[in-house]
C-alpha cells in the first residue's frame, strides 16, 4: 500500500515538473503574463484528466502488488503459527504419554494382594492376537529369574502366566486366551475355573453348581486348590452375569478381567513357581 502511494506521487511530481519547466521557459523567453496564465490554465485543463487517468490505472496495480506482498507475509506467518501449534500438540501428547506410563509403573509398586511376594517389572515388547489366542512378549527372561508358569500381574490383578522363557525375553499367555484356565475361589469358599474365550468373548466360569450364591460384580480370586498353579488371593475377574437353566449341571457365569488387559505396557512378573 505504501509503495503504491509512492509510485503515484512520483508520477504526479514528474508531470508537474515538466509543466513547470515549460511555463518557466515561456516566462524566461519574455512572453507576456497573459500568455503564461493561459498556458497555466491550459496545463491545468490537460493535466487534471491525465492525472485522474493515471491514478485510475496505477491504483489497481499498486493495490494488487501491495496485496500480494501482504498475502505472502500472512501466509508465512500462518505457516509459522501452524508449525508452533503442531510442536505444542506433540509436546503435550508426549507429556500425556509419559504421565500415563508413570502412572502405570507407580501402580505396580507394592501390590497389596501379592503379600510381599518378590516381583520383577517387565515391559511388553510384542502383542500377538488372533480369534482364540492372546499372548504378549516381555523384555525379561531367565537371566532375570523369570521361569515358565510364573504369574504375571497388573495393577488390577492377574494378567496371565509365563508359557515360554528365553534368556532375555518371555512369552505370557493372557487369562483371556482360549487355552487359559485359572482356578478361583469366591464368596464363602466356593470354587470354580475361569476359562478364557479369546480376545473378544467374555471369560466364563466352569464347575460352579447350580444355584450357588452369586451376585453381579462379585470378585473371583486365585485359589490354592488347582494344583497350586497360582499363589492364592490374586484378583482374577468380576462377575458380569449368571444364570442356571432348567436341568443345567452348572451355573452359567461370565466374567470380565480385573486387570486392564488393554494397558499392558508394563507388568510385574511374580517370582513364584508352583510347588513341585
Amino acid at each position: 500500500m505504501a509503495r503504491s502511494r509512492r509510485s503515484r506521487r512520483t508520477l504526479t511530481l514528474v508531470v508537474l515538473v515538466v509543466l513547470s519547466l515549460s511555463i518557466i521557459s515561456l516566462d524566461l523567453n519574455g512572453r507576456t503574463h497573459s500568455i503564461t496564465s493561459g498556458v497555466k490554465s491550459v496545463a491545468n485543463g490537460v493535466y487534471s484528466p491525465l492525472r485522474q487517468a493515471v491514478v485510475d490505472v496505477i491504483s489497481p496495480i499498486g493495490d494488487f502488488f501491495a496485496g500480494a506482498v501482504h498475502y505472502g507475509a500472512l501466509q508465512s506467518e500462518n505457516q509459522k503459527l501452524q508449525s508452533t501449534i503442531g510442536s505444542l500438540r506433540q509436546r503435550e501428547a508426549e507429556k500425556g504419554f509419559e504421565n500415563t506410563q508413570l502412572r502405570n509403573v507407580m501402580a505396580l509398586q507394592n501390590l497389596a494382594f501379592l503379600d510381599a511376594l518378590p516381583t520383577v517389572m517387565a515391559e511388553t515388547i510384542e502383542v500377538r492376537s488372533s480369534n482364540f489366542t492372546l499372548t504378549i512378549t516381555i523384555d525379561k527372561g531367565r537371566s532375570d529369574g523369570v521361569e515358565v508358569n510364573m504369574p504375571i500381574v497388573g495393577a488390577g490383578g492377574l494378567v496371565g502366566q509365563v508359557i515360554q522363557a528365553f534368556h532375555h525375553t518371555a512369552v505370557v499367555q493372557l487369562i483371556t486366551d482360549g487355552q487359559s484356565k485359572v482356578g478361583v475361589t469366591f464368596g464363602n469358599a466356593y470354587t470354580g475355573t475361569v476359562d478364557g474365550q479369546g480376545p473378544v468373548a467374555p471369560m466364563t466360569v466352569d464347575l460352579v453348581p447350580p444355584h450357588t450364591p452369586l451376585h453381579k460384580g462379585e470378585k473371583l480370586f486365585t485359589s490354592s486348590l488347582d494344583a497350586g498353579a497360582f499363589p492364592p488371593g490374586i484378583p482374577v475377574g468380576r462377575v458380569t452375569s449368571f444364570h442356571a437353566g432348567a436341568g443345567a449341571s452348572q451355573e452359567s457365569i461370565t466374567v470380565t478381567p480385573l486387570a486392564n488387559l488393554n494397558q499392558l505396557a508394563y507388568v510385574d512378573v511374580v517370582l513364584w513357581s508352583p510347588p513341585a
